[in-house]
């Protein structure tokens, strides 16, 4: 793996995460709005503890590249039920824009399920490392 290669792994598994680690504390500091916003739409709030764990923990561990296909696996999912839940009202422009968002997040999870964490992730030290803990 060529330096380049080694480098954008770990920089891409954090762009990606951000968006859900920043979403999941947001939706701690609103949490009353958020539950809310999701009753509005018929998904249950009471579902929003899950959703706020999955977001957090989940960014959390494609970050440092534990169980990365597995959790990006999940967030895929998530996500892209999240998008049609919450943002399919496409003659809506800003609606249209987050349901695209919704829709490309999972691909580049998919990306991460197909072809793992890298060189720089707990994953890869674990395989490293048969019998040792990755931490």
């Amino acid at each position: 793996m060529n330096t380049i290669q080694t480098l954008a792994a770990p920089l891409g598994r954090l762009m990606i995460s951000l968006i859900f680690i920043i979403s999941g504390f947001g939706k701690i500091s609103n949490f009353s709005g958020t539950q809310a916003y999701m009753e509005s739409v018929g998904v249950p709030g009471i579902l929003l503890p899950l959703v706020i764990v999955l977001e957090i923990l989940g960014g959390l561990a494609i970050v440092v590249g534990w169980q990365t296909r597995l959790v990006a696996f999940l967030l895929a999912g998530f996500t892209q039920l999240s998008a049609q839940l919450f943002h399919f009202d496409l003659g809506d422009q800003g609606q249209f824009i987050q349901f695209m968002k919704n829709v490309g997040l999972p691909g580049g999870f998919l990306v991460l399920d197909a072809h793992a964490a890298g060189a720089w992730s707990l994953d890869h030290r674990a395989a490293s490392s048969p019998g040792r803990a990755p931490w």
